[in-house]
C-alpha cells in the first residue's frame, strides 16, 4: 500500500530517487539506488547480495560535487557527503543525474535537520586549552 513517492518504513516524501549510472552513455544499468528524503539518505546496493545503508540528514556536515570531463559530457556527476556516520564517513552518490539540484537540496535539508534536532555541529580546529599536567582539566580553569 505504499505510494511510489513515499518510503513505507519512514512515511516521508521521497525528494530524489536516483540510480548509479555507468559512464557509457549515462545509462542506469547498475544495481545501486539512492533515495533521499528530508531526514534520511538511503543507499541500496546489489542484486543477489544486497546492502542497505542509511545516513540521517542531520549527520551530513559538508557536501562536495565533482564531475570529470567524461561525466560532464554524459551529464552526470558524483556527490560526496561528509558525514559523522560511523559506517560511511564519506557517502558517495556516484554518477547521478540532477547532481547540482541534489547537492543544493542536501545542504539545505541537512541544515534544517540539525535545527530541528537542535544538534550543534562542531569541528575540532585545534583551539583546545592547554592541559600540561594531563589531569583532564585545562590549566586555564584550575
Amino acid at each position: 500500500m505504499s505510494d511510489k513517492n513515499t518510503v513505507s518504513n519512514h512515511e516521508e516524501q521521497v525528494m530524489f530517487r536516483e540510480r548509479k549510472r555507468i559512464l557509457l552513455f549515462g545509462l542506469p544499468w547498475t544495481f545501486t539506488k539512492y533515495i533521499i528524503t528530508p531526514s534520511l539518505i538511503t543507499l541500496n546496493q546489489g542484486l543477489l547480495n544486497t546492502t542497505e545503508d542509511d545516513c540521517y540528514m542531520y549527520k551530513v556536515q559538508d557536501v562536495k560535487l565533482t564531475a570529470s570531463l567524461f561525466e560532464r559530457i554524459v551529464g552526470v556527476a558524483t556527490i560526496t557527503c561528509y558525514t559523522g556516520d560511523v559506517t560511511n564517513p564519506e557517502l558517495k552518490l556516484v554518477h547521478i543525474r540532477h547532481a547540482k539540484e541534489i547537492k543544493s537540496y542536501l545542504l539545505q535539508a541537512s541544515e534544517a535537520a540539525r535545527i530541528r534536532r537542535r544538534t550543534l555541529n562542531t569541528m575540532d580546529i585545534g583551539a583546545r586549552a592547554a592541559d600540561l599536567d594531563n589531569d583532564g582539566i585545562p590549566d586555564s580553569f584550575e
